[in-house]
């Protein structure tokens, strides 16, 4: 995974008329957790939307108080009706202690069906999974270029080497649809071979007298 520094701040005092504060602050409270006693802190909207509108996943060392604690986000709380980060929570990573974060999900290469007048759907545009900090990769890639109209991938598919993908095996992660272009495309082919069929018995047949 990148690597992202935050600065935080202990919050005081915790409530909700201590959150409504912060916020009018620009700024967005939060908990951090995993590593024994739960912290309370505040970091700067504008830092971390930064990182929440980034497609990547990233490590973070969150600095506050003189220390840096190394850790990821685990849940984010938006504002219904403004978007507005409102909440965070980030889960402290230990040696040793597998954690869980949602890679994106990528694809290479042109499919064979998207050639033929087909469209690519995406069903995932991340993959939950499970592992040691050290060995989640950045992002998880899929191949379609072999992919014709009607065929899939489904997570049985996949491989995250030293992860667990928490999903079920049967999940459909792509899928190459037919449209109405190539449905359009393939009566006009039918209708030529028709036409030129009948063109040939046509021809065939003896002249009338």
């Amino acid at each position: 995974m990148k690597t992202a520094s935050l600065s935080g701040s202990l919050r005081g005092s915790v409530g909700k008329k201590d959150a409504n504060q912060i916020r009018k602050e620009n700024r967005v409270p939060g908990v951090l957790y995993g590593g024994g006693e739960q912290k309370h802190f505040s970091v700067k909207e504008l830092d971390i939307s930064k990182l929440v509108v980034n497609p990547d996943v990233f490590r973070i060392q969150l600095e506050f108080e003189g220390e840096t604690f190394d850790c990821v986000i685990q849940e984010i709380q938006f504002h219904p009706v403004t978007d507005r980060i409102v909440h965070l929570d980030l889960l402290q990573i230990i040696p040793g202690k597998p954690v869980r974060v949602e890679l994106p999900l990528l694809t290479t290469g042109t499919a064979a069906g998207v050639i033929d007048g087909g469209r690519l759907q995406m069903l995932f545009r991340r993959v939950p999974v499970r592992g040691l900090a050290d060995d989640l990769p950045e992002n998880i890639t899929i191949d379609v270029t072999h992919l014709e109209i009607g065929d899939n991938m489904r997570v049985s598919d996949i491989e995250v080497p030293k992860c667990t993908v928490l999903l079920n095996d049967s999940n459909l992660l792509a899928a190459v649809k037919r449209t109405r272009a190539a449905m359009s495309a393939d009566s006009v082919e039918e209708g030529d071979e028709g036409g030129d069929a009948a063109e040939t018995e046509g021809g065939d047949a003896p002249a009338a007298e």
